[in-house]
């Protein structure tokens, strides 16, 4: 019986010994380094100008001048206008940008939808064309959800 229970003992041993986890596992996971991004909005956006809407793509602390890409997404908050999905223009030094007309007075949303070295980023940022109308005015009192902001996948 004594020499069923060591023989029990050094198997647990063995097979717990056997589950001890690595102590450089981390190592063998991918380090992501998140991709940043600072919005910069006009002020003020007018129906008649066309605007330009700029980002500042940074990693690690460092200018990324070739993402895998950058594309703006432009929706205003009622649904009534939605600009598809458009590849940015790179200006170089990290800097990309879009410019566009608005043709209604409104609420609207820029979403920047942007990857480098397995990192993805959708910021988004809240800009005001012309004057804004009672039901934006209450929804930005309400603090309300953003709608219509997604068109599918695309990438």
């Amino acid at each position: 019986m004594k020499f069923i229970q060591s023989l029990l003992i050094i198997l647990l041993t063995c097979i717990l010994s056997a589950c001890t986890a690595d102590p450089n596992a981390r190592q063998l996971y991918k380090q992501e380094i998140p991709l940043e991004a600072e919005i910069i909005l006009p002020e003020p956006f007018e129906t008649t100008n066309a605007a330009t809407i700029k980002v500042n793509l940074t990693q690690d602390g460092e200018k990324v001048e070739t993402p895998d890409y950058v594309h703006f997404e432009i929706w205003k908050r009622d649904g009534t206008v939605k600009y598809g999905m458009t590849e940015a223009r790179n200006d170089g030094d990290g800097q990309f940008s879009l410019t566009k007309g608005f043709e209604s007075e409104g609420l609207y949303y820029v979403q920047v939808h942007a990857s480098n070295n397995g990192s993805i980023i959708m910021p988004t940022k809240q800009f005001i064309v012309g004057q804004l109308s009672e039901g934006d005015k209450q929804a930005l009192q309400a603090d309300a959800p953003v709608t219509g902001g997604h068109s599918g996948g695309h990438h």
